[in-house]
């Protein structure tokens, strides 16, 4: 499915993940509606649908499996416990982002020590070359006016070179997963890779930033 796959979508990785698993699990609104009713049945659920999809995330970030099943455990208990308040709209992009911040967190506490082979860590060092200037990358990243202007840069680009670079530096995808998810070979993607790199340094330059 994946090889043959040719438009692009936001967030590729997770809509495949979703489309191959569609028939077979409980609808979005439905989990949430038995978070609300504390029915502790939504976590089989979540765990059904989203499980591997979250360790991925997770995985990508720390390469350990260890803490990787720990991170979507913990992810599990947080939407038990944020899920009433909290009505998402979008339950996998909630999950996905619940999982990565908590796996980043991890990935921070052992920053001192090797990354492992960690495509988090993988990718930081090729954004490193567009938000470089004192800062650790992943701490730049979270700046308010530097991701206002990431995101105004991605909303440049063609729909496909978005999603590329979604996949790569919000769920660090590996290079071979994302060529899988649009059919491509490696070296096209790691040419649109290179290209939006180039790019965002080059708007961010104008934007007043060091890089």
């Amino acid at each position: 499915m994946r090889k043959t796959r040719k438009s692009a979508r936001p967030f590729a990785g997770f809509f495949v993940y979703i489309i191959e698993r569609k028939k077979r699990t409980v609808e979005d609104n439905a989990i949430v509606e038995l978070l609300w009713a504390r029915d502790e049945a939504a976590l089989r659920e979540i765990q059904n649908k989203y499980g591997g999809y979250l360790y991925t995330i997770a995985n990508n970030i720390l390469g350990n499996g260890e803490d990787s099943g720990e991170c979507v455990n913990d992810t599990y208990f947080k939407a038990w416990c944020s899920i009433p308040p909290t009505r998402p709209a979008k339950l996998g992009a909630y999950l996905a982002a619940v999982v990565r911040n908590l796996a980043i967190t991890v990935f921070r506490k052992r920053s001192a020590q090797s990354h492992g082979g960690s495509q988090y860590a993988l990718s930081l060092d090729e954004l490193g070359e567009c938000v470089s200037g004192g800062e650790l990358p992943e701490q730049q990243a979270e700046a308010g006016y530097l991701s206002r202007c990431i995101n105004a840069y991605l909303r440049t680009l063609s729909t496909e070179a978005r999603d590329i670079f979604v996949c790569r530096y919000f769920f660090s995808d590996s290079i071979s997963d994302i060529a899988s998810y649009f059919g491509a070979g490696e070296s096209k993607i790691k040419s649109s890779l290179f290209r939006s790199r180039a790019g965002l340094r080059e708007y961010l330059k104008k934007e007043g930033f060091n890089v």
